[in-house]
């Protein structure tokens, strides 16, 4: 059966260094037929190819590992959480038309996320409408904005407003923090971090109430909610010895997290399965980190390897988180 991938990124070819923007304002540029540059603060960021923009390209990929139809998210950097508002509000309406357009060339096999600023909470509202009406089915966000957590109630509006507009929310890791805890070399903390980042916005959305708030509100996790699972036994212990934990989180540590959504992208089939048997099968949808390097390749065979007939559920899974409403 073909995969619906929701976890797969765009960087658009070009965006223009401009003249005044924030100094942390990316710019992309080509540096060759098939390359561009992503360049932020006058430095190299990363260099992308033409799968991030280009949908035939993507199309013959899909149909060569089996994958029916892509969720396209921005390059999570280009989230820019950390930029002047208005720059970023500016930005968000580049790389939300060119999603948008992508899907429009071909709208059977592409749906869309957009972006907001986040960071500043009037634009971020009337930026989530802009993205409904530009047919958008969802946002990704950050694992916090600029510092600030997930769960802290000065985001709540942003939340509000995405429920209002029935647009779910995809949570990516980003600027993971503690990699000076972890040391050298630099390259373990960079692979390492995002599992314990994603961790830790699904656990400040969890003790922040935002699950319970907002109850018609979906939020994808990535990374399979990377260290998650490995800290609600602890964390339902807690709930039930000490008044305070349990007044916070006011349910099952377990049951407040299956309200979550998560991808298969956690590179080892063993995982998946555990994911699978201990937050449950009709959580999860498939997700490879499409195009960039460290990705999983043929994610519904990935997923086949773990959870044998798991793509035909994570199919399901994905249609409903998919589509507007929360599922029954």
């Amino acid at each position: 059966m073909k995969a619906i991938d929701v976890h797969t990124h765009v960087v658009p070819a070009h965006i223009a260094h401009e003249a005044g923007r924030d100094r942390f304002w990316p710019s992309v540029s080509a540096t060759g037929p098939e390359e561009a540059a992503v360049v932020i603060d006058g430095k190299p960021f990363r260099v992308v190819d033409s799968r991030c923009w280009d949908v035939e390209r993507r199309l013959d990929d899909m149909a060569r590992e089996n994958v029916a139809m892509q969720a396209l998210s921005p390059m999570p950097e280009l989230l820019s959480h950390w930029i002047v508002a208005a720059d970023a509000d500016y930005l968000a309406g580049i790389v939300n038309e060119r999603i948008a357009a992508m899907v429009g060339e071909a709208p059977d096999h592409f749906i869309g996320l957009g972006m907001i600023a986040a960071q500043d909470v009037p634009r971020a509202r009337s930026g989530l409408r802009r993205v409904a009406e530009l047919g958008l089915a969802w946002i990704e966000i950050g694992t916090h904005i600029n510092g600030v957590p997930l769960g802290d109630p000065s985001l709540w509006p942003i939340y509000e407003e995405a429920e209002a507009n029935d647009l779910a929310i995809f949570v990516h890791p980003l600027r993971p923090c503690g990699l000076e805890r972890i040391g050298k070399p630099s390259e373990i903390g960079l692979v390492a971090s995002f599992p314990l980042e994603i961790a830790m916005a699904a656990l400040s959305l969890m003790g922040g109430g935002v699950l319970s708030r907002f109850p018609r509100l979906r939020f994808l996790l990535s990374h399979g909610g990377g260290a998650l699972p490995s800290v609600l036994g602890r964390l339902e212990m807690t709930r039930k010895l000490l008044p305070a934990v349990g007044e916070v989180l006011g349910d099952d540590a377990w049951q407040i997290a299956r309200r979550f959504w998560y991808d298969s992208n956690v590179y080892d089939p063993g995982t998946l399965s555990v994911l699978a048997d201990r937050i449950g099968l009709d959580r999860l949808v498939v997700g490879s980190d499409y195009p960039f390097l460290i990705r999983q390749p043929n994610p519904g065979a990935f997923v086949e390897e773990g959870i044998p007939g798991g793509v035909e559920s994570c199919c399901a899974n994905a249609h409903a988180l998919l589509k507007k409403g929360r599922p029954s």
